[in-house]
């Protein structure tokens, strides 16, 4: 060792740099020894690391004693005479702990660390507490070769190097406290490290004791075993530690607490001898894509020579040390031999490939045309000799005969440039073979020197590529086909997408998808998808409409088959994902992908996709694009057997509560299954007669009447309509005549009712607005001119639909005003649809058959009892208002006007006329109209009819502006109010009142006013005991509304007259009569705000006037009405009081107005009976 200047070490920057792994990775670098220990002893052996591995280009095996054979070569050439050669850190760190010269290893570990370079050989030694056990008493024998990790004879004063108290050795006297104290701590770590190494042992043991099969067999990603305890202990670890970075502190002490016989801090303590692994982070970037091994980094050339391999580079180019024994020879040799034979079989494996594609080459040449000719010619040569136009650029002795070993697929930078063959295509098609380029062939100048490849590659070694990494590897190999530039998009995306952007991830969608149409492995194909569908956590529309789009375009690239085993399976898995966006995207996708399917899988999987998703899926937004696939599945579905399935799926769906989803059937569904139906002939003989059926059903049931069924059936039965009449239309008998030629009119706006959408709109089923045009001309003809003979499909809309329809408006409660509507509706639709002649002349003579208004029938109330039925107002608001022109209008007065009469004199009741008012009320255009027909009744000779008209302005009040009140209906009622017959004057009333509570104007209020005093001031009427109740209900209505001050000078005042007069009556049934009424209109006026004076002066006189009589009449009555009073009183009392109690005041007024809604709630489910009054008042348990 005296040649060995120790201050000339391989220390420089520039070593550093150019070996920049020796110092790092000591485990992976076969030219710095092993990290542990040499193998002379066996225990230090199992506390350290495992013996150093041999990187070779194959495969990977473990030299037993690598170590050894390095640092003796190294020992051997560093003795050599000659120049000094430059020794690694690392290897005179290996020499000194080899050579037990521990203080200086110490102190050279210590200068390292001031230097800011850590080596972890020295650092593992001295942090391992076993290196300094004594096993035993005696020092070792001088002959006994003890290792960096034997046992070291010491005293109980030795520490390890990061347990030593620089403090406690100053000069500063003795601590003899202080020292014990550390001593005490001291051995209280050395125990604890003790049971850390005994840990390792047994783990290293219990790891030994599993079988290298049952190893193999248990990394089979099929086999699923429980979690070992070491396995359990190092993944805690791993967790805590990605918590701890990632700042989830409160989760990283709760984890730790129940983890509590675990140490965090240390990896030692999970008890695994292996280093430590990668964190979880790198762990889950790296799933499923692991790093090349290393093995692949190395390039091997057939024919190269032992001093080519890294491995052996120090082994062969220095003698071996001569004292080696016998046995680390034979190893050698051993490992020699196996890398021949290792070398040799690749050498066979890359004739065989070099001549299977020189046969492809020779294929190739017989088939393509002649103006491949040139290019494979070339690719040929240069397989042959591609030496003659390329220079090697990488580190690996490769002998300039050898063929690149990549397949073929690429251009590798680091082997010879200029060479491609293309491998056995996966495909049988012609298609699937790459393209050979055209491009003439790259040619590098080649210097006129006389240097030997091997000393070329060794100069060109100095050039600084990285080709270690997974990134380097790709960039340094050059597609040159098609699908090689595939194949390696297939293995950069995956790492490219999650280091893009959210917001910009759309930009790689048509990457993904060329590279998914275009890549010839299945498997790989599946993850580009994969990463298509989990792109964008949450896409939003534009981004769901540019995968759609693409996914589209795949489709009709690959084909059905392709899309049914590729993209199906994607949509499938994301069916109940957590975001409603990418169900609502996968929702989307299998409507768009509908067209492109298999037709087998259109009516079963992707039928059966769609169903669940609209039976389970929660959001809104999910089922309505579910519905619209649905739609589109039906437009392209052609199995009859389907048929009930997509009409539950239509109930289904129109019963979701959705209005967007309920909304979304209307639009394309329904539509869309009328189309299908259609084709099958169904529409009219099935799909129609079963909602008329189900209507029918309801309409008779026993409990009641579900209006929302009602809206669902009628609605889809409305949607039918334009479909219903583009059967009628196609199946006329004119359309054979039907011509596009000549001048064909345009179509009025207003001839079809705005359609839901444009599937709905008779010319897109029809086919063009221009052939609608002329099919329409066509039917008004036939129908005027020749009649309906042997049109079927019209003449079952007549003979069969129309009676039918009647019929179930025949079964409407006329108080339904929402049946009445929806009906109305339909029939407005039906009308317009099928146009005016139609109406005139096969619509409206069914009505007008079965209303049957005449005259002669004013009598005949059996007869006429449909008047009273929902028919009347269907009929007048459904198919009289369709058309509104000057004869339209004339119809509709005259026929509410025979309506008004008939059912006036024949003394039924008038809901009918009523729910027409109603309905043609809530439209201004009709307001004229409806007053025309009551001026009609006003002067009507009959003083019935006379009376109907008076309380049928009560209705048209309330939607009437003020100045057609001011002009039209006050004089009316004025008119009325002087009539002979006391029957209409009091008729009236009602209407009065309702102008008193809807008009602000206060000029028609104060005559309003005026005909109300006359009725209770006039003596006239002091005995009309019918017009004092009738005035009473209308107070009690309107009052609430009315105006506050005509409430307190008019309202109150006459009640309190009215309740004084009533205890003076002298006939019983009146007197009751009148109490109730006033008991109504009490209550209801209760909950209004009533000034202090008339409180006093009115109200409450009024009420204990009305308790005097419910005393004698209804006891249960008295009660409430002596709750009333005295909450009254208390009232005010507390208006009464100073304003520093008004706060007070305020508040105990909120609690009797709360406490009088809870009287008023129980008031109304009074009966006679006493028994259900103790129930009011009884107290909650």
């Amino acid at each position: 060792m005296a040649s060995i200047n120790p201050f000339n070490l391989s220390d420089s920057e520039e070593e550093s740099e150019r070996r920049p792994n020796e110092t790092v990775d000591t485990e992976r670098s076969p030219s710095d020894g092993a990290p542990g220990p040499p193998p002379g002893n066996s225990f230090s052996r199992s506390a350290n690391a495992e013996p150093p591995t041999l990187l070779l280009s194959s495969g990977q095996r473990t030299s037993p004693n690598g170590e050894g054979i390095i640092i003796s070569s190294v020992a051997t050439s560093a003795m050599a005479g000659g120049a000094e050669p430059r020794l690694s850190v690392d290897v005179i760190a290996a020499h000194l702990l080899r050579d037990q010269y521990i203080l200086t290893a110490l102190e050279f570990h210590t200068e390292l660390l001031e230097a800011g370079r850590e080596l972890p050989r020295l650092r593992d030694y001295f942090s391992n507490p076993g290196n300094f056990e004594r096993q035993s008493g005696t020092p070792p024998a001088k002959d006994q070769g003890v290792g960096a990790g034997g046992a070291l004879n010491r005293t109980g004063s030795i520490s390890t190097l990061d347990s030593l108290d620089f403090a406690r050795y100053s000069d500063d006297g003795n601590r003899e406290s202080d020292e014990r104290v550390a001593v005490l701590e001291f051995e209280l770590r050395k125990a604890k490290e003790t049971i850390q190494a005994l840990r390792a042992n047994l783990t290293q043991a219990a790891e030994n004791e599993v079988p290298s099969q049952e190893r193999k067999n248990k990394s089979s990603p099929e086999i699923q075993e429980p979690i070992r305890p070491l396995e359990k202990r190092a993944l805690n670890f791993l967790v805590n530690e990605y918590l701890l970075k990632n700042e989830y502190k409160l989760s990283s002490i709760t984890f730790s607490d129940e983890n509590d016989d675990q140490d965090f801090e240390l990896w030692d303590d999970v008890g695994l001898n292996i280093p430590k692994p990668p964190d979880l982070l790198q762990l889950y970037r790296n799933c499923g894509t692991p790093f090349p091994p290393v093995s692949d980094m190395v390039d091997v050339a057939v024919e190269a020579d032992f001093g080519n391999i890294p491995g052996h580079c120090a082994a062969t180019d220095h003698p071996k040390k001569p004292d080696l024994s016998q046995q680390q020879q034979a190893e050698v040799v051993q490992e020699m031999e196996y890398q021949i034979s290792l070398l040799n079989n690749e050498k066979q494996s890359l004739a065989e490939q070099m001549k299977k594609l020189q046969s492809e080459i020779q294929t190739l040449k017989q088939t393509v045309s002649s103006t491949a000719t040139a290019p494979l010619e070339w690719n040929s040569q240069n397989i042959s000799n591609p030496a003659s136009s390329s220079t090697t650029i990488t580190s690996s002795a490769e002998p300039p005969s050898a063929p690149p070993t990549d397949n073929g697929q690429y251009l590798d930078i680091r082997r010879v440039s200029g060479t491609q063959s293309d491998p056995p295509s996966t495909q049988n098609t012609p298609q699937s073979h790459n393209k050979l380029t055209s491009r003439p062939p790259v040619q590098f100048d080649q210097p006129n020197r006389k240097l030997s490849p091997a000393f070329q590659q060794a100069l060109l070694s100095f050039c600084r590529m990285c080709s270690d990494s997974r990134l380097g590897a790709e960039v340094s190999r050059i597609a040159d086909s098609e699908e090689s530039v595939m194949l390696m998009l297939g293995r950069c995306l995956p790492h490219i997408v999650p280091n893009v952007l959210l917001a910009k991830r759309e930009e790689l969608i048509p990457l993904i998808l060329c590279t998914a149409c275009l890549h010839p492995e299945s498997k790989e194909r599946d993850q580009l998808l994969h990463i298509l569908f989990n792109l964008i956590k949450r896409p939003d529309d534009e981004q769901r409409q540019m995968i759609l789009t693409g996914c589209v375009a795949f489709a009709r690239h690959v084909g059905p088959t392709r899309v049914e085993a590729e993209m199906l399976p994607q949509c499938w898995e994301q069916i109940t994902h957590k975001y409603p966006e990418r169900r609502l995207l996968v929702a989307e996708a299998c409507g768009a992908l509908a067209p492109y399917l298999p037709k087998e899988i259109r009516s079963s999987l992707v039928l059966s996709m769609l169903q669940q998703m609209l039976a389970d899926d929660k959001a809104d937004m999910v089922r309505e694009a579910v519905v619209k696939s649905l739609g589109i599945i039906m437009g392209y579905i052609d199995d009859a057997d389907k048929y009930p399935q997509g009409f539950e799926l239509m109930l289904l769906s129109l019963s979701d509560p959705s209005e967007r989803v309920v909304s979304a059937v209307h639009q394309v569904f329904i539509p869309a299954f009328a189309a299908w139906t259609t084709e099958l002939g169904s529409l009219q003989t099935l799909l129609i007669p079963s909602l008329l059926a189900r209507i029918e059903t309801l309409l008779k049931g026993e409990h009641g009447l579900d209006e929302h069924k009602l809206h669902v059936f009628l609605s889809a039965l409305q949607s039918l309509i334009p479909p219903l009449f583009a059967v009628v239309l196609q199946n006329a008998p004119f359309i054979s005549r039907a011509k596009l030629s000549g001048d064909i009119p345009a179509i009025e706006v207003t001839r079809f009712p705005r359609p839901a959408s444009s599937l709905q709109d008779v010319a897109t089923i029809i086919g063009s607005r221009e052939m609608l045009s002329a099919l329409l001309l066509l039917y008004d003809h036939q129908l005027e001119h020749e009649g309906t003979t042997g049109w079927e499909s019209l003449l079952w809309v007549v003979n069969q639909l129309l009676p039918q329809l009647i019929e179930i408006v025949g079964c409407i409660n006329v108080t339904s005003t929402t049946c009445v509507h929806e009906f109305s509706r339909f029939f407005w639709r039906f009308c317009r649809t099928f146009g005016k002649i139609f109406t005139n002349t096969k619509v409206k003579p069914q009505f007008q058959e079965i209303l049957r208004l005449s005259e002669e029938n004013v009598d005949a109330s059996e007869e006429n009892g449909i008047l009273t039925k929902a028919t009347v107002p269907i009929y007048a608001t459904g198919v009289l208002t369709c058309y509104n022109q000057e004869e339209d209008r004339k119809l509709l007065v005259g026929f509410l006007e025979d309506v008004m009469t008939t059912l006036s004199l024949s003394h039924a009741p008038l809901g009918s006329l009523k729910a027409s008012f109603v309905e043609l009320g809530a439209n201004p255009v009709y307001h004229e109209l409806l007053l025309t027909v009551l001026w009609y009744g006003v002067v009507h000779t009959s003083a019935l009819v006379r009376c109907t008209s008076a309380r049928m302005f009560e209705l048209l009040v309330k939607g009437v502006n003020e100045t057609l009140v001011a002009q039209r209906v006050v004089p009316a009622l004025i008119t009325l109010s002087s009539d002979p017959e006391i029957s209409v004057r009091i008729s009236t009333i009602p209407a009065f009142g309702t102008i008193m509570e809807t008009v602000t104007q206060k000029e028609l209020l104060e005559r309003v006013k005026m005909q109300l005093a006359s009725f209770l001031e006039d003596p006239q009427y002091q005995d009309q005991h019918s017009l004092h109740v009738e005035i009473i209900r209308t107070f009690g209505r309107v009052g609430p509304n009315a105006e506050p001050r005509f409430r307190d000078d008019f309202v109150l005042p006459n009640l309190h007259k009215l309740a004084l007069a009533n205890n003076s009556q002298v006939v019983e049934n009146k007197r009751i009569d009148i109490a109730t009424q006033l008991f109504e209109a009490y209550s209801a006026l209760s909950c209004c705000f009533i000034s202090e004076e008339v409180m006093i002066n009115h109200f409450l006189p009024g009420l204990r006037c009305l308790r005097a009589d419910m005393e004698q009449l209804s006891p249960e009555h008295e009660v409430i009405l002596s709750s009333m009073v005295k909450e009254c009183e208390i009232k005010v009392e507390n208006r009464g009081m100073g304003d520093a109690q008004g706060s007070i005041s305020i508040t105990s007024s909120l609690v009797s107005e709360d406490a009088k809604t809870k009287f008023l709630s129980k008031m109304g489910q009074l009966t006679t009976s006493s028994a259900m009054l103790a129930t009011v008042f009884q107290r909650k348990k």
